[in-house]
């Protein structure tokens, strides 16, 4: 089955192939560090994450920029509440993201780019808009003129012929649907920060610092760029009007959009009380494992709604996962095998991938391992499955967890190494052999204690990490 991912550009299904057939130019909308990202956000990253180990799956090479936007109205304020720098207070929450992005295993970007340290570049795009007639200044600003673009509007798929009046906005968020021409470069308020350039002293535009930076790292064409669904206009579609105009170049051929996290049925908002970052879940005793599970369970292009009631069920799904690995591991299956089952595993594969492969329908995907797992668990019950089938389970967990990456407990802090957890275990059982009973229980309930559940089964203790 070919991967197909739906383009907002072209409203369509589309057989996706990278542009030189071997690696994908990728580019995503990173955060602007004022504050801990929220679990919204997480929903983006998250999905951009499963489309990276989708990619690599299929064996193609990743080229990835995120950026970070450091420098816009909200840091700015923030920082001079502060009293910081906008450095400094910026690099604690780039920090706290690179973190919080670690402990949900998104695989890192080849190229994470901060807007602050591509000014030089940014200046000269602007220059070279200006050049081309794209561009006009207002009280030391230059603005990007929309109507110099005739096809500004084919990603959000609106036509704004009727309402480019010339109107003109400075700040980076703006009313829906309202066509207006967008800064570039703005002038130096009192007690801004600024970068001394030949547009004037000033900082950059939130649009232009993406362009920028995606071609700077990519090229003028790039394969992909993805982003939530609240960017598509204006951010994506100021985008393509400042790229194209530059070079007269498409952009980027394929264009992903995740749609919004509600909470609770509600969308997220502090008044409500439902606005939640990552840290808030964690505090509440959630594993990372959890929460990467309900962000990434089902598919980007639908709506998800998050609920700590979802939070306990994908803890239940990740267990069932956790216990059938176990039971491989350490069950005493019959020799020998049977291909059938091993064909089975097969065929979980196959509609595994053909569920990633469909625009990344990560609900199919995880239906097809699921449906595998119940079958396999029947078959072990009724001593159906032989040794030699193991590795063909095995692999089928492999495949599932090279994507969805939730198998592996995180380790708590101050945890037990595996070897002590044995360790112990070995102990209880001597200590069952010498009919010391206190003292075994005292260790089983000292390894709950440590997040480590023991069960006794014919073929001996076996043990798993909550």
């Amino acid at each position: 089955m070919p991967l197909r991912f739906y383009n907002t550009l072209t409203q369509a299904l589309e057989e996706f192939q990278p542009l030189d057939g071997k690696t994908v130019r990728m580019y995503t909308c990173g955060p602007t560090v004022y504050h801990y990202v929220h679990i919204g956000n997480f929903r983006t990253f998250s999905f951009q994450d499963v489309l990276r180990r989708t990619l690599a799956a299929r064996g193609f090479r990743l080229d990835h920029v995120m950026n970070i936007t450091d420098v816009e109205e909200n840091i700015i304020r923030n920082a001079k509440a502060a009293r910081q720098t906008l450095r400094e207070y910026t690099a604690q929450y780039t920090q706290a993201f690179l973190d919080d992005s670690a402990q949900l295993r998104l695989q890192r970007p080849e190229h994470i780019a901060f807007a602050t340290e591509h000014i030089d570049e940014m200046v000269t795009a602007i220059q070279g808009l200006a050049a081309s007639q794209h561009t006009y200044e207002s009280d030391g600003s230059t603005y990007f003129r929309i109507g110099s673009f005739p096809q500004y509007g084919k990603l959000s798929h609106t036509n704004f012929s009727g309402n480019i009046a010339g109107a003109r906005v400075e700040v980076d968020e703006y009313e829906k649907d309202d066509a207006r021409d967008f800064v570039l470069w703005k002038a130096q308020k009192p007690g801004e920060p600024a970068w001394e350039t030949p547009l004037g002293a000033g900082r950059p535009g939130w649009h232009i610092e993406c362009s920028v930076m995606a071609m700077k790292y990519l090229g003028e064409t790039i394969d992909i760029h993805t982003g939530g669904v609240d960017l598509v206009f204006p951010h994506h579609e100021n985008e393509i009007a400042q790229s194209e105009a530059l070079t007269g170049k498409p952009f980027a051929r394929f264009w992903l959009h995740a749609e919004h996290l509600m909470v609770e049925g509600q969308k997220m908002s502090k008044s409500l009380g439902n606005f939640f970052t990552l840290r808030d879940i964690l505090d509440r005793g959630y594993s990372p494992e959890a929460i990467r599970y309900l962000l990434i369970s089902a598919p980007y292009h639908k709506q998800l709604n998050f609920t700590f009631e979802g939070l306990k069920a994908a803890a239940t799904s990740i267990e069932r996962l956790r216990n059938f690995q176990l039971r491989l591991a350490n069950e005493r299956f019959a020799e020998g095998g049977n291909p059938q089952l091993d064909q089975r595993a097969e065929d979980a594969i196959i509609a595994f991938h053909a569920g990633l492969d469909d625009d990344l329908n990560t609900a199919d995907a995880l239906a097809a391992v699921f449906e595998y797992i119940r079958d396999m668990n029947s078959e072990m019950d009724a001593g159906e499955f032989g040794a030699s089938n193991a590795a063909s389970a095995a692999r089928v967990l492999a495949e599932f967890d090279a994507i969805f990456d939730v198998l592996r407990p995180t380790a708590r802090d101050g945890a037990l190494t595996d070897a002590e957890v044995d360790a112990l275990v070995e102990a209880r059982t001597q200590a069952k052999k010498a009919r010391d009973f206190a003292k075994a229980d005292q260790i089983r309930k000292d390894l709950l204690d440590q997040g480590v559940v023991l069960e006794d089964t014919k073929d001996g203790p076996r043990w798993k990490r909550k």
